[in-house]
C-alpha cells in the first residue's frame, strides 16, 4: 500500500476519489447533523480536492524544491505524504469527532486549517505574481469553505475557542516549515558556476550545477 500511495504517487488521486465519495454522502450526513457539524465534515473533502490540485504529478514538491530548496529536495515524497495525511486528514477527522462528541467549537481548527493554508497560497502568489500548485482551489474552495465553517461554528463562541483553533492550525503549518528548514540546513548547498563549454569553436560558458 505504501509503495502504491507514495512511491507510485497515487495518493493525490486517491484523495480526490475519497473526496467525491464523502461529498456524495454529505446530504445524508447533513440531514442528521447540525449546520455547524456539517461544515466541519465538509472541510475534509474540500481539502482533499485541494490536495489533488496541489500534489498531482508531484507539482508542489517540484515547485518547493525550486523556489525554497534552491534545487535541493526540501520535502521528501514520504514526508509530503505524512504531512498531508496526518497533518490534514488526521487533524480534520479529530476535529470532526471532537465537535461531535465534546463541543462544536472543537471543529474550529478544521476551518482555520483551511483558511491558514489558503492564505499561505494566495499571499506568495500575489507577492511573486505567479501561480503556485494549489492556488485555484485554495482561493475558490478552502478560503470560502473554511471561512464559512469558522463563522458558523464560532459565531456564538468566545475568543478562547477561536484563539485555540487558530493556534492549532498555525502550529501544524509551523511544524511543516520547521521540518523543511531543518532538512535544508542539513543538506549541502547547490552552487551554480559557469564553466567553459566543451567543444565550442569560440570561448563560451555554460552553467553547471555543483553540490558543495
Amino acid at each position: 500500500m505504501w509503495r502504491w500511495l507514495v512511491r507510485d504517487w497515487q495518493w493525490p488521486a486517491a484523495a480526490l476519489f475519497s473526496a467525491v465519495v464523502l461529498l456524495a454522502l454529505l446530504p445524508v450526513f447533513a440531514a442528521q447533523a447540525t449546520t455547524a457539524l456539517t461544515l466541519v465534515f465538509l472541510q475534509l473533502p474540500v481539502y482533499m480536492i485541494h490536495q489533488w490540485e496541489e500534489h498531482a504529478g508531484d507539482r508542489f514538491r517540484q515547485y518547493a524544491n525550486r523556489t525554497i530548496g534552491g534545487g535541493r529536495e526540501a520535502p521528501t515524497p514520504a514526508a509530503t505524504f505524512v504531512i498531508n495525511s496526518l497533518g490534514v486528514w488526521g487533524v480534520d477527522l479529530a476535529a470532526l469527532y471532537l465537535a461531535w462528541t465534546v463541543e462544536a467549537a472543537a471543529g474550529l481548527v478544521a476551518g482555520y486549517l483551511a483558511v491558514v493554508n489558503a492564505v499561505l497560497h494566495i499571499g506568495p502568489a500575489v507577492a511573486r505574481r505567479e501561480y503556485n500548485p494549489g492556488l485555484v482551489t485554495a482561493a475558490s474552495l478552502l478560503l470560502p469553505a473554511g471561512g464559512w465553517c469558522v463563522w458558523q461554528v464560532g459565531w456564538e463562541c468566545g475568543v478562547l475557542p477561536h484563539a485555540l483553533g487558530l493556534a492549532a492550525a498555525i502550529s501544524v503549518h509551523v511544524a511543516v516549515v520547521g521540518y523543511v528548514v531543518g532538512r535544508l540546513a542539513r543538506l549541502p548547498k547547490v552552487v551554480w558556476r559557469r564553466v567553459p563549454s566543451a567543444g565550442a569553436c569560440t570561448p563560451g560558458e555554460l552553467p553547471r550545477r555543483v553540490v558543495s
